[in-house]
């Protein structure tokens, strides 16, 4: 088969978003618009991938860090026939070539793999969609026998051709050879004074090929994003595409519209996931994990059976079967607690390793640190980390307890089954089974009176 060259135009200025940012850059699911359409494209097997771009184009190219885009600038937007022209010294005769939208972001993969599957070099594959309200979109123009003759942008057309509710996506597929033909013979004798892609469709009515006609299981699909408000439209189609995608796999979300996942998220069964919760990047959650209110999970593992608590933050964590977490914890990146830990409300910890059923139970911070087993935390404790300049290591060995409000200088170690006593600051290692206590001695006066306010 012939290879397929993926061309998406990115050129636009997007001038309806009111923003700075290049229109293709702007988010859905945490990720640009641009991404997802680059990613679709790697999905269908493209054994190149073009893109044309224009406004913005040095910011598009910095925060889209593919090294196999080719890109092409178009320096004057002239139309979208006028776009893919300028990647046609790039195309190979006999490439199939598919023409994808920057700003048509959630385009599903298996629509496009049949869109192009039967493709040859006397096919012209087109993606079309039926809407209620076609306003705004080019009409298909179908003779008596309904196969498609043209596309009839709507400043073009007549009473009768703006009735017609099958509109053209801007989705199609040919052989570059034709597009080599075809594109410089494109006029832009029209209301826009544009070149338009679309009007190769009559051009390949006349040459005799065949137009393929598909259409999407759903218009969000290949619904395009001019404003923000289309923008959270299509946000909110995404969103619930995802949640039901989790429900059918295990989970029960507390509310279906409120939940956010912004990346890559696998699960097992019987999950339990409440109101507000999102998810960043690449997370897995296990079997039977429940997750609270209010919670963001960021690039994480978390094991069977874990329970996360309302409102905590896990970024770049590994987490344990069984564990507890939060209310209100922070788990920041390096954190590896094992199974059975718990880490309570308001502790904070950074590349700590926690051992099989230690406890962080609350107001502490933990950085930098390796912790043994059944090791437990009093509240207020901190590692002192950081000198100012350079970052030391706490290793505190199994079955320690630390009291509460004490602070361990790093580098330090505190051996196995040692006890800190409350408010201690610990300078020095602590040997095996030894009380270390670091404080000032108390002193009680007596007949103390307190300063009074003087008139």
């Amino acid at each position: 088969m012939s290879p397929l060259h993926v061309v998406i135009l990115a050129a636009g200025q997007g001038s309806r978003m009111k923003s700075a940012l290049p229109k293709v850059l702007h988010a859905v699911a945490g990720r640009p618009m641009l991404h997802h359409v680059i990613g679709t494209a790697k999905q269908l097997g493209a054994e190149k991938i073009h893109a044309v771009i224009g406004h913005g184009a040095d910011q598009v190219r910095s925060v889209t860090a593919e090294a196999t885009v080719n890109w092409v600038v178009q320096s004057e937007q002239l139309g979208t026939g006028h776009a893919v022209a300028q990647v046609l010294p790039d195309l190979p005769d006999d490439a199939r070539v598919l023409v994808l939208y920057g700003d048509v972001p959630l385009t599903r993969r298996d629509t496009l793999e049949a869109m192009v599957a039967g493709l040859d070099d006397e096919t012209l594959g087109l993606l079309t969609v039926t809407l209620e309200d076609p306003n705004g979109y080019g009409r298909i123009v179908r003779d008596a026998s309904g196969n498609v003759t043209s596309i009839v942008e709507q400043k073009d057309a007549s009473e009768a051709q703006q009735a017609i509710r099958e509109v053209n996506t801007g989705i199609l597929a040919v052989s570059a050879k034709h597009l080599k033909a075809w594109l410089p013979a494109l006029s832009n004798a029209n209301a826009q004074g544009e070149y338009y892609l679309t009007d190769i469709i009559a051009m390949a009515v006349q040459n005799d090929l065949a137009i393929s006609v598909s259409q999407p299981r759903d218009p969000f699909e290949v619904q395009g994003v001019n404003n923000r408000l289309q923008l959270s439209e299509l946000e909110r189609w995404y969103q619930r595409r995802e949640a039901e995608r989790l429900m059918a796999e295990g989970a029960t979300l507390a509310d279906p519209a409120r939940i956010d996942v912004r990346g890559e998220l696998t699960i097992g069964n019987d999950i339990l996931i409440d109101v507000n919760v999102v998810f960043e990047g690449k997370v897995e959650l296990g079997s039977q994990v429940t997750i609270g209110p209010g919670c963001v999970i960021r690039d994480a593992r978390i094991a069977d059976g874990t329970q996360i608590k309302a409102h905590s933050v896990i970024e770049g964590a590994s987490i344990g079967a069984n564990a507890q977490i939060g209310p209100f914890a922070r788990l920041r990146p390096g954190t590896d607690l094992a199974a059975d830990t718990k880490v309570g409300n308001f502790v904070e910890t950074k590349k700590a390793i926690v051992g099989e059923g230690s406890k962080i139970n609350h107001l502490s911070y933990v950085g930098d640190a390796a912790l043994g087993r059944n090791v437990n935390v009093g509240a207020g404790t901190i590692t002192c980390n950081y000198d100012g300049v350079n970052k030391f290591q706490t290793v505190i060995g199994d079955g320690v307890f630390v009291g509460s409000n004490s602070s361990l200088v790093a580098p330090v170690t505190v051996a196995a089954d040692a006890t800190i006593g409350a408010g201690s600051t610990i300078t020095r290692d602590v040997a095996d089974n030894e009380l270390a206590v670091a404080r000032g001695r108390q002193r009680n006066i007596s007949g103390w009176e307190r300063p009074k306010k003087t008139d």
